[in-house]
């Protein structure tokens, strides 16, 4: 069977995010007031042809810990 999986990832809280900020910077700038923090991230989607949904999941962990996200600046959430 082949299941839709998606690895959502981000920047560290505790890194700055150039783009986020620049975003951020661009709200104020259009007068939309209210925001006060934005970070960029990425999403993947990911189709994995696997018996069940677990094993769908264990693959899509196992891509996101080896290539899709940068341990060092980034973590992960499969959703």
């Amino acid at each position: 069977m082949t299941y839709t999986i998606s690895v959502n990832v981000m920047p560290l809280k505790d890194l700055l995010d150039p783009q986020g900020k620049a975003v951020l910077n661009g709200l104020g700038n259009l007068g939309l007031k209210g925001v006060s923090d934005v970070r960029i991230g990425k999403r993947i989607t990911l189709q994995i042809d696997a018996e069940s949904e677990e094993a769908a999941r264990a693959l899509a962990e196992e891509a996101a810990k080896k290539l899709l996200a940068n341990p060092v600046m980034e973590y992960f959430e499969i959703g």
